[in-house]
């Protein structure tokens, strides 16, 4: 137990979290077992480790950081260490990567049962399903998601300001006075193409190839997060990466299902299976027409972030798809995307039309007053035409 502390001291002591997530303030910390999914790189452990440093002493041992990496937890379950932590005065026990350990939500679940004055907070991979695939879970768990930065997050950490996020109707109502707020502080356009590059996972801040770190990123996503958790062979995974490049590098548009499942040689059913996975993985978005989802076939399949544009085919892709791109991810924390009739056009909560174009060209079409037009190459908008930008401010 020594080691666990000494370790958890120095990394709390080290922990470098230039941007404080949003999620911090939206917890329930009090609850008994909170999960924090989240896709590969987008800063789950500096998550953990942050909260600890703004709520305990660092030489406070009610709280405690572990990681299941480590091989000790192969021969030992967690809800025996916990029984010791707990012994040891332990209150707070921040789990990381608790998919690694063996039967992992039983142990949780043990916990529960016999610690009621343990708090336990996990991390786990956005493609778990905490309560559907773990009844031992269900009604005692609370389940968050981390995504990775917002524009906003992006902007506030290049520019050293504070801004606050705004909800959707807040932001179509008043975006001509939410600017006004905004360009004197900072000028977004400056640091837009930026964020769509290399902005959405917290890793640029290392000092390391940006994308060679994030193709190893999505190699463990599909290597690690989907084959280990869902529970598929070895031998499945060629199929699931080439699957995977073929979404890709066709673009945003709706996927000829037949044409994959004869280019990977398997059947239909598993390439929709696959596809999901993918989903859950945060590689994808799967966007369907208004009132289906899955298993139907969707009208719109597109990279989950524009930073993964970036790294599969930088050379194909057009700066529409990027922006549409960008538009989805926003938009997908709180609200449903889904395909109108016309490819053109999003429909978003199922009433409202947007569609995405450039405000220097392809926005100065005949405009109907029953669109929101997201403009990209602005900084500003005017009535139902908001800068494209601004989407990023929603979180």
């Amino acid at each position: 137990m020594e080691a666990f502390f000494r370790t958890h001291s120095y990394l709390v002591e080290h922990v470098h979290a230039p941007v404080r997530r949003i999620l911090m303030d939206e917890i329930d910390w009090n609850a008994r077992l909170i999960g924090i999914k989240g896709t590969r790189g987008v800063g789950k452990t500096t998550f953990l480790l942050q909260y600890a440093k703004e709520n305990f002493d660092t030489q406070d041992r009610q709280c405690l950081y572990v990681n299941m990496n480590n091989f000790y937890f192969q021969g030992r379950g967690i809800a025996d260490f916990a029984g010791d932590f707990v012994k040891q005065g332990g209150r707070v026990l921040l789990i990381d990567q608790v998919f690694k350990q063996p039967n992992w939500s039983r142990e949780l679940r043990k916990c529960y049962d016999l610690y009621p004055s343990l708090r336990i907070v996990f991390t786990g991979s956005s493609v778990m399903r905490l309560k559907e695939e773990n009844p031992e879970l269900n009604g005692i768990v609370q389940s968050y998601n981390l995504r990775g930065f917002s524009f906003r997050e992006y902007l506030n950490l290049k520019t050293g300001n504070n801004f606050h996020p705004y909800d959707l109707d807040d932001i179509l109502n008043n975006h001509q006075r939410i600017i006004k707020e905004i360009l004197p502080k900072a000028s977004p356009q400056q640091h837009f193409q930026d964020y769509v590059h290399h902005g959405f996972y917290p890793f640029f801040l290392e000092h390391r190839n940006f994308s060679e770190n994030l193709l190893k990123t999505m190699n463990m996503m599909t290597e690690v997060d989907i084959l280990l958790i869902k529970q598929i062979e070895l031998k499945y995974l060629t199929k699931i990466k080439k699957l995977f490049y073929q979404l890709a590098v066709a673009g945003p548009k709706a996927p000829n299902i037949s044409q994959l499942a004869q280019d990977i040689q398997t059947s239909r059913a598993t390439v929709m299976n696959y596809i999901k996975y993918l989903a859950d993985a945060r590689l994808i978005n799967i966007i369907y027409p208004v009132g289906e989802e899955f298993p139907k076939k969707p009208s719109k399949v597109m990279l989950h972030n524009s930073n993964l544009l970036y790294a599969i085919y930088p050379n194909q892709m057009t700066r529409q798809d990027a922006m549409e791109t960008f538009f989805v991810n926003s938009l997908w924390k709180d609200h449903v995307v889904n395909q109108a009739n016309k490819d053109s056009y999003y429909v978003v909560d199922g009433t409202r039309r947007f569609r995405i174009c450039d405000a220097k060209s392809d926005c100065k079409l005949r405009m109907s007053p029953d669109v929101i037009y997201a403009r990209y190459n602005t900084e500003v908008g005017k009535d139902n035409q908001i800068p494209l930008w601004l989407l990023g401010f929603l979180f």
